[in-house]
């Protein structure tokens, strides 16, 4: 009996998240481990099946670098990367658009719909969602700085939320593989991070969850922070607290609370159900970033 009250507490807890997230829209960046281990996957589709039945609107950005250069690796391409980005030619956004918009978008969808959900897979090329230009990447030397060809990397330049729209209306799921176009009609491989930023930005999103292979963001202790401001952001990357990977995460969230969105959070991927953790608790379960008052 004592368990069967402590799933009614349960419910009752997460009551007023419900109902203060009815009709809103939830960006999701997917990726990580929760990408990869079969049991997470099947609890990542599960949350976000429940989230569409309870009424929240999620869209649902994936990356797969990993599989990008396993691809490349099998066709005889060694994967190269400066700062973190992938050198893309024009073999190689090939081979990008083919395992993300193709292999690995059709799996999630998949995935989401083998669990109750209506998902669809987007590129950013469907329906010109996302608009892109190609990345300038300045690295600095002893003497200055050096431009840094990258190739085919782009960064988002604008995003169509009526395509987004049109499906949320519909009760579908989109499922967006981090692939833009632009303006002159080059395919650009871009960061999902900067793909889920940019549309939770356009569509006016109430939350942008970033799922990763940490904690959350850790202070000078090594403890997770439970709640940090925009304004904090930037002291820590100076000291050198925020570093890493999770630099271009931490700017990622604070662009897009700064742009209107309520809320970003960076969540630890590896924990089941992460996502309901993090959003139907009083505490959550990582970090979430918020804009400055006043």
């Amino acid at each position: 009996m004592r368990e069967i009250v402590h799933k009614a507490e349960i419910l009752i807890e997460a009551l007023p998240y419900i109902r203060r997230f009815y009709g809103k829209t939830f960006v999701v960046k997917y990726g990580g481990a929760a990408q990869k281990e079969e049991a997470l996957k099947d609890s990542f589709a599960q949350d976000v099946v429940l989230l569409e039945y309870i009424g929240i609107k999620v869209v649902v950005v994936h990356g797969g670098g990993p599989r990008v250069s396993e691809m490349m690796q099998r066709l005889g391409k060694s994967p190269v990367f400066v700062e973190g980005h992938r050198v893309t030619d024009e073999e190689t956004v090939k081979i990008v658009e083919m395992v993300l918009g193709g292999l690995v978008n059709k799996e999630i969808v998949a995935l989401i719909n083998r669990h109750g959900g209506r998902a669809i897979g987007l590129t950013g090329k469907d329906g010109l969602l996302i608009k892109a230009r190609k990345k300038v990447l300045k690295k600095r030397t002893l003497e200055g700085e050096d431009i840094v060809d990258l190739g085919l990397v782009g960064e988002v330049e604008e995003v169509n939320p009526e395509v987004l729209f049109s499906l949320d209306e519909k009760g579908f799921i989109p499922v967006v593989a981090p692939v833009g176009v632009s303006q002159d009609g080059l395919t650009l491989n871009i960061n999902a991070d900067y793909v889920a930023s940019g549309i939770a930005m356009a569509t006016g999103a109430e939350k942008l969850i970033l799922l990763t292979d940490v904690e959350g963001v850790k202070d000078e202790r090594g403890e997770v922070i439970s709640t940090l401001r925009a304004s904090e952001v930037e002291t820590l990357i100076r000291k050198g607290v925020i570093k890493g990977g999770m630099v271009p995460k931490v700017e990622t969230a604070v662009q897009a609370v700064n742009a209107g969105v309520r809320k970003a959070h960076i969540i630890d991927g590896r924990v089941p159900h992460c996502l309901l953790l993090e959003i139907f608790t009083e505490r959550g379960i990582g970090t979430e970033i918020v804009r400055d008052e006043g």
